[in-house]
């Protein structure tokens, strides 16, 4: 199968993870894929050859949107055109190239699948009550012309379904691990930390992450000298509290890390990896350290409390995190046959749930579902 492949390859964020792992996962499987991203111009739409590279101009791009040129729509359509795929995948980047992707397929008789990444409280009942839900309000009426959307729990698909999006076009795929990649194995992490117990937080350095609930924690937990804490990640937040939780409390910053080898080598390293955001979808750093058997904390947010519910992990509440990590950084430091145990629980998880092998296999489903389906006939207006 062609597939023509929308997502985003910088800068690093779960999107990024996620449209990596896919497109790679689906190479693996022999399916022909074009990534068209936001990236500098380095090469031409009509130059391109076989499982192109496709560069689309912007002008602005973070972690968590874009804003493309006013050329970025026809260089897309035009690379549609040359690359003629059998169906267009976009990993929504919260971009206005979104909304503009119905009518160019329909255009191009393309048939068109979104994966909807917004992080989302399952908590929360009522659309209205959050402004984490703009996004699903903003993106309904155009998903509804999408032939279908990708999402990673019933809750968000009963939402999108409430805003208005046909429940035959929404498909809850939830996200997979490459388990081979990410699995138990050797690290020298101890040795060259000189630690005795490793805990790790890998993300965004950024409000909705929660990161100084537990910083704060560590600090006020007095946690013993061989206990070190590593922060991986950057972000908007990040120069603002690494003056204040450095190494006289055993707090490590290593910033972005962009080897992978690097990062898995982190997590087979650890004893505790925690997860404290206020909001989220379904992390793959979350089950990134799961598939390494690391003993996991995260907060009851968007799908990582139902990843580790039922003895798989610790889930936290978002109300009081700073107070339960308190207690609990110390009960794990000092007790390691309890991650030992939990870290063996979190693999056995991913390996019955959230396999990448087993996220390829309903994505390649539900694009045979779409390929046989009529297309759909854009709804103006929306």
């Amino acid at each position: 199968m062609r597939i023509a492949w929308i997502g985003k390859k910088t800068p690093f964020c779960g999107n990024v993870t996620y449209s990596r792992e896919i497109t790679n996962a689906l190479l693996d499987h022999k399916h022909e894929v074009s990534f068209l991203h936001f990236a500098q111009e380095h090469t031409h739409a009509e130059n391109l050859t076989n499982c192109q590279d496709v560069p689309l101009p912007f002008i602005y791009k973070s972690q968590v949107y874009t804003i493309p040129t006013l050329k970025a729509t026809k260089v897309l359509t035009d690379s549609l055109k040359q690359i003629k795929p059998d169906i267009v995948h976009a990993s929504l980047t919260l971009s206005p190239l979104d909304f503009f992707l119905p009518e160019i397929c329909e255009e191009l008789n393309l048939p068109l699948v979104a994966t909807f990444h917004p992080a989302f409280d399952r908590k929360v009942t009522t659309i209205a009550s959050s402004a984490q839900f703009l996004t699903y309000q903003l993106y309904a009426p155009f998903l509804v012309n999408y032939d279908s959307t990708i999402v990673f729990s019933y809750l968000q698909k009963d939402w999108l379904a409430r805003l208005g999006v046909p429940e035959e076009n929404i498909a809850v795929i939830p996200n997979g691990v490459d388990v081979i990649k990410y699995s138990p194995g050797a690290s020298r992490l101890k040795e060259e930390f000189k630690a005795e117990r490793l805990f790790v937080y890998q993300g965004r350095i950024a409000p909705e992450k929660n990161v100084e609930s537990l910083l704060r924690a560590w600090k006020q937990a007095k946690m013993g000298v061989g206990s070190k804490l590593l922060v991986v990640g950057d972000g908007a937040l990040k120069n603002n509290l690494e003056p204040f939780y450095g190494s006289e409390y055993n707090i490590i910053w290593l910033g972005f890390v962009a080897s992978e080898e690097r990062r898995i080598e982190i997590l087979r390293g650890a004893d505790v990896f925690i997860l404290p955001s206020l909001v989220e979808g379904l992390s793959l750093s979350l089950l990134e350290a799961m598939s390494c058997g690391v003993a996991c904390m995260a907060t009851d947010v968007g799908a990582d409390g139902e990843v580790l519910e039922k003895g798989a992990g610790v889930v936290l509440n978002t109300r009081s995190v700073r107070s339960q990590l308190r207690t609990l950084l110390p009960l794990f430091q000092d007790h390691p046959e309890l991650t030992t145990l939990l870290g063996q629980k979190a693999r056995q998880r991913v390996l019955e749930r959230y396999t990448l092998n087993k996220n390829i296999l309903q994505l390649e489903e539900l694009y045979s579902q779409v390929l046989q389906k009529p297309r759909m006939q854009i709804i103006r207006g929306a």
